[in-house]
Formats: C-alpha cells, structure tokens, sequence
C-alpha cells in the first residue's frame, strides 16, 4: 500500500489545475518524483513540489495507492481527473471539476466541492460529506452526454442543473438539489431526498426518484395509473419529457 500526503505550502488565490494529481500518475513514485510531476499554476507550469508539500509511505500499484489532502484546496482544480483506480481523500474543500472522467477508483472529500463534481464520469465513485455547487454529474459546454457511469453521493445539497445530459450510472443527493435537476437526461438515475425544481426537463431517458417536495412540476409529464413502489416508499410514477418523446420515469413520493 502506498499513501501519498499532500499538503498546500501556502494558501493559493492564483488557481492550480492538478489534473496529473491521481494515483495513476503517483503509484510507485518517490516523494521527489511526485514532487517533479508538473502542474499548471495560473497560466504556467511548475513541478508540484514547488506548491505543495509531498510525504509517501511504502509503494504500490495503482489500485494500492491513496493520495490524501490535508487542508483547504478549494482553489485547486481537477484533482483525480481522468483517474482508473485507487483512492484520493480530501480533508477540506476543492474547487471545480473534481473526478472530471474519472474511469474508476474512489474520492472521498470531507468538505465542500465547487462546480462540475464528476463531470462526465464513466466509472468509479465520489462520496462528497458536505455541497457540491453546480452542475454534479454533468456534460461540460457543448457536451451531449455528462456522467455515462460509477456513482457520485453528496451527503448534502447541490445547486442547479445536477445530472444534465446524463446518460449512465447514479447520483444520491441527501438533501436538496435546486434548480432543473436531470436536465436533458438519457439514462442513468438520479435519487433525491430533499425537495427539487422543474425536475427532468427534456429527459429522453433514465429515471429520477424525489422523496421531498417537488416545486413547479413540468406539464409535460404525463402521470400513469396506478403508484410504483422501490424500496418500500410508494410514489406516484409521471412518464416524459412528452415534449422530446422521452421514454424517462420520474417518481414522486
């Protein structure tokens, strides 16, 4: 098992994007390897041992290595992105676009996460302990599908446009999720225990479960006869987006 710590030397207002930080690129390093592996620092490059201080304990493949960060990096962006395998546990806040493609592996973050969460994700998990702002489990701009897989847990809120153009895998929010969540969905499910706005506008496909209060319910869903039942709740079933001819399931507690 390898255990990668990194800490910030100084708090940064100048953004790091530390799409290199993921135990792909760090498994088997020495601290000085890993502190040589470059990232971009506003808008230049400087090896990562220039910002952040680097400790490792023993060596491992890629699916034995844990990268741990310790402290605020809410103005660092991209951590574990494109990531297969492995661990990343972040002890504060991150900026945007944590697990960006991420293929595999684990992030956990104890803290706060800022815009696009697993933006376009295929496999893997992301447990967030606390809100996540927009966009979590989305396509980036001009993107026709967001999140194809793994799964992503926010054991708070989110803001807006949770899960848009989602085609595969699944979200669980704990708490509330904003505005137009499932926005444009073509698979995948979306989970929400709190209450949500103009849920699954446009969904071709998928399925959306509300357990709290739906605000502005679309026209465009069409409510079936009878109640579905998952897990013991009972829910009324509405099937749309009829506008797109979508084929989606949105269930209302």
């Amino acid at each position: 098992m390898q255990v990668v710590k990194l800490s910030l030397k100084k708090a940064n207002k100048i953004p790091i994007e530390a799409d290199n930080a993921n135990p792909d690129n760090f498994a088997g390093k020495t601290a000085e390897e890993i502190g040589a592996i470059p990232v971009w620092y506003g808008n230049g490059q400087c090896p990562l041992g220039d910002l952040f201080n680097v400790e490792v304990e023993g060596s491992g493949s890629v699916e034995n290595t844990k990268i741990v960060f310790e402290g605020d990096v809410s103005r660092v962006k991209r951590i574990g992105q494109n990531m297969s395998a492995g661990e990343i546990e972040i002890n504060g806040n991150v900026d945007m676009h944590c697990g960006f493609g991420m293929k595999g592996g684990k992030v956990v973050i104890n803290g706060d996460a800022d815009s696009w969460l697993g933006c376009e994700m295929a496999g893997g998990e992301i447990i967030l302990n606390g809100n996540a702002s927009y966009y979590v489990g989305s396509g980036y701009r001009g993107e026709s599908c967001g999140m194809r897989g793994g799964k992503i847990t926010v054991n708070g809120n989110t803001k807006d446009y949770l899960g848009e153009h989602m085609c595969g895998g699944e979200i669980l929010v704990k708490g509330d999720a904003g505005l137009l969540p499932a926005i444009s969905n073509n698979g995948g499910k979306i989970v929400i225990e709190g209450s949500a706005t103009m849920p699954a506008s446009e969904m071709k496909n998928g399925t959306v479960i509300i357990k709290g209060e739906v605000f502005d319910l679309l026209p465009s869903y069409k409510e079936e006869e009878g109640t579905e039942e998952v897990e013991g709740v009972t829910y009324r079933k509405f099937t749309g987006d009829v506008n797109v001819g979508g084929k989606g399931v949105l269930l209302i507690k």
